[in-house]
Order: structure tokens, then C-alpha cells, then sequence
């Protein structure tokens, strides 16, 4: 058992992209010196709070493991800060369209696979031989690896197949007392885990949806390369976190309701039209709903003129219902496009039922 200290650093500095001075600051020092020994230390990136440890040990790497839970076949990807650090990571040449996404989406929320280099320990990629990597945008995360001088394997700083932290107050509830530091930077922007990418030889496999969505991919790699979709088969090895198993998923059961379903004719047909139900739907729904009829609680997810406001907000509102003592949760699906993808990528893997 630690003793979970939590150091905040200045939204100012963050605001300001200062990562010379976060640098300094008592948070990365302590943060930085207990990473060099061996330990896990939580931080925030633009996406969700990341759960790191030097990457090129396995001691170190297995605490990762131990702390959330995590099934050890399920790989972890790696954090740099620079573009030379990837040389030590990966085996062999980086392809050009490889480099046309580095050069477009690093630093961001873009994670590229890579055959990896015997450095790279077997426990961090769940003994495959690709390695995922990405340079995160959030000036603590770049400050913390610069500090370190160490590459950071880093899943979400959460306890395994719950909703991932957006908010320090996330990653202190999931993991207090099995780490010793966790650095609050405020609310991650995006909310939600970056994009995994695999490039073949004329094709590029978008492993786990993220912000950078297909199109802004396709835009860069024009007509070199067909973008698609992949969607693990059963029996095989996942070449990327959040492929395999039942992930984000709040402890109380959630069903997602289809556009085209009556909210109204779900509660009446399940019996569940009670206090004990949580609705949450976007607000140009809630404006439709017969209040009247409702004796279920409900929740505004968001407009859906404003997807990235719903990714951002949602896995703090599965987090939030959770704790209220709800026997069920309903969710609205959204629209299928750009960053809606992952958002419903999300809501599947965490959902319980479809109706």
C-alpha cells in the first residue's frame, strides 16, 4: 500500500504551454525521481490520464500492471517527447506514410504501431513483436518524459475496464493507495483514448477509433494507402489496448437506446420506469421527451451538434452516474461520424445491452 500524495500544477503553465517551467515545478521533480526508480506515477495528456512507468523495464512496467488490474496480454503504448527517442524503440525504417502522420499528428492524439527493437521489453507490448507509440500534446506529459529522459509506457491511470479518468479526482478514486503520486493538471480536453493506427504495406488499420478520425487520416495520406477499420477476431492477439477486452465500462449495467427507439416504450415494456433508471440523452431529445410520463431520472449528454463536447464529457458522467446508486443506466447512441466513431466505439465495448 502507498500513501497517494497529489501534486497540482498551475493551469496557468498548462495554458500557457509552458514546459520548460512545469519542468521545474515540485510535481515533475518528485514525479520524474520516482519513475527513475522504478515506480508508477499518474499524469494527465490531452486524452485521458495516463498511468506511467519507464518503459524499458520490466519492473517497472509490471507495477503498471499490478495497479490497474490489467490483464498482461494486453499491450501498453509507449510515450515519447522527441522524435529521436522513437529510433530507440522501433526496428528497422519508419515508412514514409508513417512519416507523413508524424509529421501531421505529432505531437497529439495519435498512436502509430511499429515493429520494436529488442530495448523494448516483451511485458510492454504483451510479448508481440510491434510496439505502439505516441507523442502526447499535454505540456506535463512532455514535461514529465523530458524529465525523466525515459521513454513511459502508459495506459489509463484507472482500475481496469472502468471508465478512464479525465480528472485527477477520477484517478484518485480508482487508484488510491496502489500509487505513490498522482499529478493533477485539471480536465483532459479530449476525453478520450487517442487513435491506434497499423500501417501495411498499401493499407492503413485504424485498430482503436480516436480524435483523429479516418478522414484526417485519408487527407494525409491520400491515394497511397486505403484506410479501414479493423475489428479484432476472436481467438487473436490484440495489437492494441482497447481491441480485446470489455472496456470503460461503469459498474452499473448500461444499455444503449438506438435513435430510432421510444425511450418511453423501453421504460414501460422493462418495468423500469422508476428512480432507480438513469437516462442520459442529448438535449435535442430531452427537449422531445414527455417529461410527464418519466418517473426515471435523466441526464443531458450533451447536443449532438457538438460531438467533441460529448466525448470529452462522457466518460465523467458514467463515472458520476455510478455513484449514485442507479440498478440501471440508458444512454442515447450518437451519430456515427468523426469523433462520434469513438465515442460509440466506447459506449459498445462498455454497454451491457442495444435496444
Amino acid at each position: 500500500m502507498y500513501k497517494t500524495a497529489l501534486l497540482k500544477i498551475k493551469r496557468d503553465l498548462i495554458n500557457n504551454n509552458n514546459i520548460e517551467i512545469i519542468e521545474q515545478t515540485k510535481a515533475i521533480k518528485q514525479a520524474a525521481e520516482l519513475i527513475v526508480e522504478n515506480e508508477v506515477v499518474a499524469f494527465p495528456t490531452e486524452t485521458v490520464y495516463g498511468l506511467g512507468a519507464n518503459a524499458l523495464q520490466e519492473k517497472a512496467v509490471l507495477k503498471i500492471f499490478e495497479a490497474k488490474g490489467r490483464p498482461t496480454d494486453n499491450p501498453l503504448i509507449v510515450h515519447i517527447s522527441r522524435r529521436e527517442q522513437l529510433f530507440k524503440l522501433i526496428k528497422g525504417c519508419i515508412l514514409k506514410v508513417a512519416d507523413k502522420l508524424i509529421d501531421e499528428f505529432w505531437p497529439g492524439p495519435l498512436t502509430i504501431i511499429f515493429k520494436k527493437s529488442s530495448q523494448v521489453p516483451q511485458i510492454t507490448t504483451a510479448s508481440l513483436e510491434t510496439v505502439a507509440v505516441r507523442m502526447p500534446s499535454h505540456p506535463i506529459a512532455l514535461a514529465l518524459i523530458n524529465q525523466t529522459e525515459l521513454p513511459l509506457a502508459a495506459p489509463s491511470a484507472n482500475s481496469s475496464g472502468f471508465p478512464s479518468p479525465t480528472s485527477a479526482e477520477h484517478v484518485y478514486s480508482d487508484l488510491n493507495g496502489k500509487i505513490p503520486l498522482i499529478i493533477d493538471g485539471g480536465i483532459c480536453d479530449i476525453g478520450l483514448e487517442s487513435t491506434v493506427v497499423e500501417i501495411q504495406s498499401e493499407q492503413v488499420n485504424i485498430l482503436r477509433p480516436g480524435a483523429i478520425t479516418m478522414e484526417m487520416i485519408k487527407k494525409v495520406v491520400g491515394n497511397t494507402h486505403l484506410v479501414k477499420t479493423i475489428n479484432l477476431k476472436e481467438h487473436v492477439k490484440p495489437k492494441s489496448p482497447g481491441m480485446k477486452y470489455k472496456h470503460y465500462s461503469p459498474s452499473t449495467p448500461l444499455w444503449i437506446v438506438k435513435k430510432n427507439s421510444s425511450i418511453t416504450k423501453i421504460l414501460k415494456k422493462n418495468n423500469i420506469n422508476n428512480e432507480k433508471t438513469l437516462i442520459i440523452v442529448s438535449s435535442e431529445t430531452l427537449q422531445n421527451l414527455k417529461l410527464n410520463q418519466i418517473k426515471a431520472r435523466i441526464k443531458n449528454l450533451g447536443s449532438i451538434n457538438d460531438l467533441n463536447y460529448i466525448a470529452k464529457n462522457l466518460f465523467k458522467i458514467l463515472r458520476e452516474s455510478d455513484l449514485e446508486d442507479f440498478k440501471l443506466i440508458l444512454i442515447e447512441e450518437v451519430s456515427q461520424k468523426d469523433i462520434g466513431i469513438a465515442v460509440m466505439n466506447r459506449l459498445t465495448k462498455a454497454a451491457t445491452k442495444i435496444i
